[in-house]
């Protein structure tokens, strides 16, 4: 049944090489697909023979509209081959499941009921092939009483939850939507859990899974503590800038760095060995002197054991040290480039962050020395073009983005090829 990706770059293969994976194209699936392919599958995008009309979405190669230049195509459609079938036509409905009846894995988030009417749903096709998964992304969930409604990225973040949690203290700003399709991209990592853990469940009992996920469902266990503290207590966090959302508000965390770049101080130190590692840090810098309450930071040092932060606001000295330790992360901060805070930070095991605009992240050193740029050939046009990379880094079975995203129907011979068993 696997295929194994004929056109995959050498070395060591993905976690899920060997794998296929048939992709109906779609706004919401796509980033499970690129993530899929980039582990090692082989992903075949399946498009009307029009292209799909994300194709349309700006921006595009050098502001010039057209359905091979979209940027946005390009990067959700990286590393998988592209065929294209009328799912309406009876003929391109025989060729899709002759497709199916090769594969492992199908992902689809098109309408609920559209491919049942078509006979081409997961109950028919799997009734064919029981160690098929079918992995389904809709804004509800397939059934209940609003698994037809419609939704969008947007949606999916304000009906979900994340947007009443993002945003600034001054209230009197709106909410702030996450961008990059982060509702879509949520409902997608959920989706390629599931789609490895039901593999890994197929190797042990041989049947394939239908995989339900709701988009909004997954937007809103993605929520930290807003929806638990709700459901548990009744009460409503509140927005902060740059920081958790919060029933009560908690300090500021951003800093501005000596090359003024935004920084965030993350969580400050609560024991022993993070107030030393903090003295420390600033004795190398020279500036402890000019610290009002390093004596707060040596006490921090006697701890025997982490500091309790339900103590806080309740108990002097827990307080006293806490706002003392955030507020040394925070002048060091002020006191060293963003990039020097950074690595500093992740030397002395202390997780703070750069705010970054897309374009420092793909120059920062750390994120060059990790491999997150990647050059990929457009042979089509004669040059190469920077993608990003592996998110994660596994060396013994790698992530890696292997080619551009396929042209309108450009692998139709391989499509036809497996539908014909030639």
């Amino acid at each position: 049944m696997a295929g194994g990706d004929r056109l995959a770059s050498g070395g060591a293969p993905g976690a899920l090489a060997g794998i296929r994976v048939v992709e109906l194209a779609g706004e919401a699936s796509a980033y499970a697909g690129l993530l899929l392919a980039g582990m090692g599958a082989e992903v075949i995008v399946v498009e009307p023979p029009e292209g799909h009309h994300c194709r349309g979405f700006e921006p595009f190669l050098d502001d010039e509209p057209g359905p091979e230049r979209s940027l946005w195509w390009w990067h959700y459609n990286a590393s998988k081959l592209g065929v294209t079938l009328d799912l309406a036509d009876p003929a391109d409905q025989g060729r899709f499941r002759a497709l199916v009846a090769t594969a492992d894995v199908v992902l689809e988030s098109e309408r609920p009921g559209r491919l049942a009417d078509l006979g081409i749903d997961h109950d028919a096709l799997r009734a064919e092939d029981p160690a098929l998964i079918w992995v389904s992304l809709t804004p509800f969930g397939r059934s209940g009483p609003r698994a037809h409604n419609e939704s969008v990225d947007l949606t999916v973040l304000a009906a979900g939850g994340p947007v009443w949690s993002c945003g600034y203290d001054d209230h009197a700003i709106p909410p702030q939507r996450g961008g990059g399709n982060q509702g879509y991209q949520t409902g997608a990592i959920f989706a390629v859990l599931s789609a490895q853990t039901a593999l890994l469940v197929r190797d042990q009992t041989g049947a394939g899974q239908f995989v339900d996920v709701s988009l909004h469902a997954a937007a809103n266990v993605t929520t930290e503590f807003a929806t638990l503290q709700w459901l548990v207590a009744g009460d409503e966090v509140q927005r902060q800038t740059g920081r958790h959302a919060a029933v009560e508000t908690t300090t500021f965390t951003r800093a501005l760095s000596r090359d003024g770049i935004d920084v965030n101080t993350g969580f400050p130190p609560r024991s022993a060995r993070d107030f030393r590692v903090v003295l420390e840090w600033m004795d190398e810098l020279g500036i402890r002197d000019r610290f009002d309450e390093a004596f707060f930071l040596e006490m921090g040092t006697r701890l025997t054991e982490d500091l309790h932060l339900s103590l806080i606001g309740q108990d002097a000295e827990v307080t006293a040290m806490f706002g003392a330790g955030r507020e040394a992360v925070r002048f060091i901060a002020e006191n060293t480039t963003a990039h020097e805070f950074f690595i500093g930070a992740q030397e002395r095991g202390l997780a703070v962050g750069i705010i970054y605009s897309p374009e420092e992240v793909l120059a920062d050193p750390h994120f060059r020395a990790r491999g997150l740029p990647v050059e990929v050939e457009h042979e089509d046009l004669g040059r190469s073009f920077t993608y990003v990379g592996a998110p994660y880094l596994a060396p013994k079975s790698p992530y890696r983005v292997r080619r551009r995203a396929p042209q309108v129907g450009e692998h139709n011979a391989l499509l036809e090829e497996l539908v014909t068993g030639g």
